[in-house]
């Protein structure tokens, strides 16, 4: 493996699951730190700003503050600033992620110039989702924080934003554009936060597709974790192969550190069963 200078980590299902850290990440992190690798924390959480999500894992003993955490409503605000300037946004989130959307005219009634879909919730519910596909209608452009169809929680799998995204492109014959993982565009504004070139970092995520093989796509190396959203299923019908597979991010260390003991790789033999 070339040099690793930085290194791009998922939270949902990677470090913690319902806020609850997994056996030895905050161990792992700190390792990391201490060899002096840049750390970002990219997801497409969209239920807490970056200074809530900072201060949440800070509680729980991860060394990260605010400026560690690159967000899909953070690269959204930007997504929209440049290519929507002052365009009235109707947005449709579970949470408060306002203070991360700077810049960005959000409306509560009226007609909108773009839909703006964050995190799936008690709110997409059929009055609102059916309002999001009467402004597509007319003609409003559609923006999504990502598209997950779902993620891990200490009680199973939840829906999210994709399971409805995709039924609302297919009805309003429109295609939205995505401005968290997987899209190029977040990948490099997270490799510009770091300060490498995509040869030099890493990504180590619970989606094989949206963390892993997008992240591939843009160059970086590719790390899948069997926590979380993983399952045998989604790895062997992926559309490409993770260069790594890891029981844990607990074991990242073990692969950056002190040679590649215990990690399964395209040419290791490892499988998703196993």
């Amino acid at each position: 493996m070339e040099r690793i200078r930085a290194v791009l980590i998922d939270i949902d299902g990677v470090l913690t699951v319902s806020w609850k850290p997994l056996p030895g990440t905050v161990a792992a992190m700190e390792r990391l730190r201490a060899a002096g690798l840049r750390l970002a924390l990219v997801t497409n959480n969209t239920s807490r700003t970056r200074a809530a999500i900072a201060v949440r894992l800070a509680a729980l003993g991860f060394p990260v503050g605010a400026e560690d955490v690159l967000t899909a409503p953070a690269a959204t605000a930007a997504h929209l600033r440049e290519h929507f300037p002052g365009a009235r946004c109707l947005l449709l989130n579970s949470g408060d992620v306002r203070d991360d959307l700077p810049g960005v005219t959000l409306i509560d009634e009226g007609d909108a110039d773009v839909v703006v879909l964050g995190g799936a919730g008690p709110e997409f519910g059929y009055e609102t989702l059916n309002r999001v596909f009467r402004q597509l209608q007319r003609g409003a452009r559609l923006v999504s924080m990502h598209r997950n169809l779902y993620w891990r929680t200490e009680g199973g799998l939840d829906l999210d934003t994709g399971a409805f995204l995709e039924g609302l492109e297919k009805a309003s014959r429109t295609e939205a554009e995505v401005t968290g993982k997987p899209a190029r565009a977040f990948f490099a504004s997270a490799l510009a936060h770091v300060g490498v070139d995509a040869s030099e970092a890493l990504m180590i995520g619970d989606d094989i597709e949206s963390d892993v093989l997008a992240a591939q796509r843009s160059g970086l190396t590719g790390v899948l974790v069997r926590t979380g959203k993983y399952s045998p299923e989604t790895h062997r019908s992926a559309s490409g192969t993770p260069h790594h597979v890891l029981d844990s991010f607990a074991d990242l260390p073990v692969l950056l550190l002190a040679g590649s003991s215990g990690v399964t790789s395209p040419g290791s033999g490892g499988s998703p069963g196993t």
